[in-house]
């Protein structure tokens, strides 16, 4: 089980296995003028996009089928500025189960608004460790490995850090060849640059535990003693703060906390009154631009 890659990445392993199962969604704009051409090129967009994810070997771990990490990939074409060009955004999101229940946790889920890509028909998409061979190919495989990155360090504390510094090889990478949305002024600071340095900076190091104890004394916990897990999961929670003091509102704390947003309110919602004022106080504090919706914990 994926309980124990955090065993197996210390060992190492020989087998191969594809890690992802990941579902490809490829949606133009409804404003766009949309030519019968290009319509069969966004389907054969999205399948050559699923068949990269899916059946590239991103590690040397050996996953079984159930074990894979699920996830989806919508890319929005929101413009076409020349023939074989496009420009939109890809939303990423990616879960993990919960132990001893059906219930999935939503465990990376963010919007990369500058995507911008050239691809024709009959296009072959291949990921090459150290080598840029285009920017579509490049985001993917970024995503790729921030994906099982995060998954990892779900299971283990820091798990996934061989997977990130993956992910920043890529932005270096992609950075030199000239492609677009990889630098650190891009977007403001909620781009592919910051997301994979921040979780890389010592000065992030609270937020992984956050991470590792949140989904394994936490949430993995709910069937043993949920009153517990609630505890340890506010406990997890708290080690945010000093991250939001010294780098207010970034864009990794926030995608963590609106990650769980339902997820938290869901879990709260039989909880004491203390324990309700408790977290929406700290959520508040954490994410004042959103105190609205933890708001409605109290509910």
């Amino acid at each position: 089980m994926r309980f124990f890659l955090a065993f197996l990445i210390m060992v190492g392993g020989t087998a191969v296995a594809q890690e992802l199962n990941c579902q490809v969604s490829v949606i133009p704009n409804p404003n766009l003028d949309v030519t019968t051409t290009e319509q069969e090129i966004f389907k054969e967009l999205e399948r050559t996009v699923f068949e990269l994810m899916n059946n590239t070997a991103w590690t040397k771990e050996s996953f079984e089928i159930e074990e894979k990490i699920n996830c989806n990939i919508v890319i929005n074409i929101n413009s076409i500025p020349g023939q074989n060009k496009f420009e939109g955004s890809m939303q990423i999101q990616s879960t993990r189960p919960v132990f001893n229940s059906t219930y999935n946790s939503t465990v990376f889920n963010f919007l990369d608004e500058d995507l911008q890509f050239n691809f024709q028909r009959n296009a072959i998409l291949n990921y090459a460790p150290n080598e840029f061979r285009d920017n579509l190919t490049s985001v993917l495989a970024y995503y790729a490995f921030m994906i099982i990155g995060y998954d990892f360090d779900t299971f283990s504390l820091e798990g996934g850090s061989a997977y990130f510094n993956k992910a920043q090889d890529i932005v270096v990478l992609a950075q030199n060849a000239g492609g677009s949305g990889w630098r650190s002024n891009e977007r403001g600071r909620k781009n592919r640059y910051w997301l994979v340095d921040n979780q890389l900076q010592q000065l992030f190091k609270p937020l992984r535990e956050c991470f590792y104890e949140y989904h394994r004394a936490g949430l993995d916990k709910l069937y043993d003693d949920k009153n517990l897990a609630r505890e340890n999961m506010y406990n997890a929670i708290q080690k945010l703060t000093p991250v939001n003091n010294a780098r207010p509102a970034s864009v990794n704390v926030l995608n963590f906390l609106q990650a769980k947003l339902k997820e938290i309110q869901n879990l709260y919602a039989d909880a004491e009154v203390k324990d309700k004022n408790n977290i929406v106080i700290l959520l508040k504090r954490l994410d004042p631009s959103n105190s609205s919706k933890y708001q409605e914990i109290l509910n």
